[in-house]
């Protein structure tokens, strides 16, 4: 939901970057998990989870339906994050590439397999 905007002076551009930047000041997976869980709501925080849940199946050319199977998240959320994949601003690469896991930053591009299977 779009709200109305109290502070002219804040941007929409220079609040996400103070948002960035707060991420980017969280010291470690507990003080980021602590953080995420004072930012999102349970429901917003599962959303995220979702979305990167899927990620390494994707990576790995596994279809829609199985990694739905295997999962629980939904063919669209799937589909919605093979899309931005492979051509959003680059954010999931980036953070692939940057993960302490390297079996994360070996599987590369998503494979042409990795087709929604009705």
């Amino acid at each position: 939901m779009k709200r109305k905007q109290i502070d002219p002076e804040t941007t929409k551009e220079s609040a996400e970057d103070n948002l960035c930047h707060a991420l980017l000041a969280m010291r470690g997976v507990a003080e980021m998990r602590s953080f995420l869980r004072d930012l999102c709501t349970p429901s917003e925080l599962e959303a995220l989870i979702d979305r990167w849940r899927v990620v390494p199946y994707l990576l790995e050319g596994v279809a829609y339906r199985e990694i739905h199977d295997r999962t629980g998240v939904s063919v669209t959320t799937i589909g919605r994050v093979a899309r931005f994949l492979a051509e959003g601003s680059g954010g999931y690469r980036a953070a692939i590439e940057h993960r302490a896991v390297p079996s994360l930053r070996k599987r590369g591009r998503p494979a042409a397999a990795a087709k929604k299977s009705v």
